[in-house]
């Protein structure tokens, strides 16, 4: 039956969901701000906010960071910090005050129901809302979650947006209760939390949503299904048992809350901060690897390749463009960065996982280079310029002379992709070459 209904029934399209999930943010986000400004009051409300936008540049900018490699659309980013901040912040609001005078009635003992509320019904309601997000760019943006880096990066967005809503009640709260007791600056209820929400852990959050996102994020790459399905479910679970006992560090005496901050939370962090560094250096050695194969058919100019995987050299390419063409010449660079990166990932899922993985692949794979060709003119002499003055070819190079180019550039770091590839074996760049990308007017760029 559902899949007769599947048949007859259309497909929503991409304009209709995204009006949906726009209609969503903004009714969620409307009713958060209120309940909000209810629990906080008008003063509370706005000084919660002021001091609870101190930490979300700066998280927002460290996982923009680490993406910029293969940068996912900044539409995508900002509905994950959205649906934390709006969604995700009021389903736990609503679940947890519901759970926690439940359990409050039923057992007649409020200090315990809201210890329980806070050690096992928070965690659970807490990531699960946040990890719906990552769970609709999984499902209707694949191409934008390529990798774990990507699960990453849109955790970190959608737990920046779920810290700052909270961090605006807990902080809007400190200062209504100072005002009460008429405590000064220094022995504030609000000096304390926002040492201790802000300076302290701005990462809580992140760290835990991240857990999910790596799952996610490997999910993205594997060919199994069981692997697949575990993954993600395995990182909800992991995050859930931190944000758990990071809540319950109060319970376990009174330097718990230090005992689990500095030898769990911290290492913690700085593992993530190491496997993210990693990560991003792992994906700009892939985008290099794959691109040589590009360039070796001619798609690309050999210079590109190593001006493609180092970020300062993109970034230097870009201004070198805005400095000749204008900021139109600057956004064609960063869109053939971009374009480029997204080939050189596709192409490395596709040799993991074959055509079961990547079943549109040639379609994509077209897309893209029809993109890249376009843009060469502009971006091709810009980022050779700039493979010159970071020093990734010989100074002497001259991007004008292939010939030059054939003998001097580099390969790449990687030499046993070419081993690897399943399309190796007949051209250079595999179906690349066979199936030529046509151009406006029917011409076939070869």
């Amino acid at each position: 039956m559902y899949r007769e209904l599947h048949l007859v029934l259309p497909r929503p399209s991409g304009t209709v969901r995204t009006c949906v999930l726009l209609a969503l943010l903004a009714a969620t986000g409307i009713a958060i701000l209120e309940l909000v400004r209810e629990q906080t009051g008008t003063p509370g409300f706005f000084v919660g906010l002021g001091l609870a936008l101190v930490p979300v540049a700066p998280l927002m900018a460290a996982f923009r960071w680490l993406g910029r490699a293969a940068p996912a659309p900044w539409s995508q980013l900002l509905f994950c910090f959205g649906w934390g901040a709006c969604t995700a912040a009021l389903i736990a609001i609503l679940a947890n005050n519901f759970a926690t005078e439940w359990i409050a009635a039923a057992t007649t003992d409020a200090s315990a129901a809201d210890h329980l509320g806070s050690v096992a019904i928070a965690p659970v309601v807490e990531e699960s809302a946040k990890a719906a997000a990552l769970l609709l760019v999984f499902a209707f943006r694949r191409r934008h979650f390529t990798g774990p880096a990507d699960g990453f990066v849109v955790a970190g967005f959608t737990a920046t947006g779920f810290a700052f809503t909270e961090n605006i009640l807990y902080l809007g709260n400190a200062f209504v209760e100072d005002l009460a007791d008429r405590s000064g600056a220094l022995e504030s209820v609000t000096a304390a939390t926002f040492f201790v929400r802000i300076v302290l852990s701005p990462f809580a959050h992140p760290l835990f949503t991240v857990l999910t996102g790596l799952g996610f994020g490997v999910a993205a790459v594997s060919g199994r299904r069981p692997r697949r399905i575990g993954l993600p479910l395995l990182g909800l679970v992991l995050a859930m048992g931190m944000h758990a006992l990071w809540n319950g560090s109060s319970q376990f005496g009174d330097h718990g809350f230090y005992v689990v901050y500095s030898c769990v939370m911290v290492p913690a962090f700085g593992l993530l901060v190491w496997l993210a560094v990693r990560i991003r250096r792992n994906r700009l050695r892939a985008v290099e690897g794959e691109l040589a194969l590009y360039a070796a058919a001619g798609w690309l100019g050999p210079a590109e390749v190593p001006a493609l995987a180092s970020m300062p050299a993109r970034s230097l390419a870009r201004s070198l463009a805005r400095r000749s063409g204008g900021r139109a010449a600057g956004r064609t660079v960063a869109r053939y960065e971009a374009d480029a990166a997204a080939l050189a990932l596709l192409r490395n899922r596709a040799r993991r996982g074959g055509p079961v993985r990547e079943p549109d692949f040639a379609g994509r794979e077209r897309e893209l280079l029809h993109r890249l060709w376009r843009s060469r003119a502009t971006a091709g002499p810009a980022l050779a310029r700039a493979a010159v003055m970071e020093e990734l070819v010989p100074p002497w190079f001259d991007p004008l002379d292939p010939a030059a180019a054939g003998r001097c550039v580099p390969g790449p770091r990687r030499t046993d992709l070419r081993r690897s590839d399943p399309w190796s074996s007949a051209t250079p760049a595999g179906p690349v070459s066979t199936r030529p990308c046509v151009l406006p007017g029917g011409d076939e760029v070869r």
